[in-house]
């Protein structure tokens, strides 16, 4: 474990980002009939693919960084 600081300074936005996704997969579920008949729906189903798309991909980041001993 190379510098801790470093870690939580990148892991703390990453969990962030899961916790944002939740909540709007929430939300979308929850609100999914009005914004069925708003014809919104899809929007937000391509923010929640857009979100853990990033999500994910930031994980992955982080994770190859503490692999390679550059964290």
């Amino acid at each position: 474990m190379k510098n801790t600081k470093l870690r939580i300074v990148w892991i703390i936005p990453n969990v962030f980002c899961y916790l944002i996704l939740f909540g709007l997969s929430v939300w979308v579920v929850v609100n999914g009939k009005v914004l069925q008949e708003f014809n919104t729906l899809y929007i937000y189903v391509i923010f929640m693919f857009l979100q853990l798309l990033v999500s994910v991909l930031g994980s992955y980041r982080i994770w190859t960084w503490i692999k390679e001993g550059k964290m």
